[in-house]
């Protein structure tokens, strides 16, 4: 990353990490509209429950909550449409075969800014299983424990 690479992280997901075992990162443009944008700059985001989906050889992205901007008029934007995600033919290609292999999915883990534009990372994801999860909790408060010493 050089001195011109200004990356400001709007939101991040972080049950992801939690409920999703993260095979693979790929970073996404995004469509939005005007009162998306600066409801973004104002961090007016929740990406729980993000998710990506194929719809005719496009990707979407699903139940990202943008908040309505607050200043906006009649023109403001649905707070739950699905947006649209910018990726090249070959990507696209890759992650649908990726996709095609069971229980795998795609989640949206972070949306920031890179200089000027808005980029989201998504992941592809195998759910995690109860007792993977609670491994992981069982991890975290030990590492908290040593910590304290």
């Amino acid at each position: 990353m050089t001195d011109k690479d200004k990356i400001k992280i709007i939101a991040t997901n972080r049950k992801a990490n939690f409920q999703y075992e993260i095979l693979s990162r790929i970073e996404a443009g995004i469509v939005l509209k005007g009162t998306e944008v600066k409801s973004l700059r104002a961090s007016k985001v929740n990406m729980g429950d993000a998710y990506g989906k194929f719809i005719k050889d496009e990707l979407w992205l699903m139940n990202a909550h943008i908040s309505e901007y607050t200043f906006g008029n009649l023109n403001n934007h649905d707070p739950l449409r699905k947006r649209k995600l910018l990726l090249n033919k070959r990507e696209l290609k890759k992650l649908k075969s990726q996709l095609e292999e069971k229980g795998l999915t795609l989640v949206a883990t972070k949306i920031y800014f890179n200089n000027s534009l808005i980029k989201v990372e998504i992941a592809v994801a195998r759910g995690k299983k109860l007792y993977d999860k609670r491994e992981a909790v069982k991890k975290r408060e030990t590492e908290r424990k040593l910590k304290n010493y």
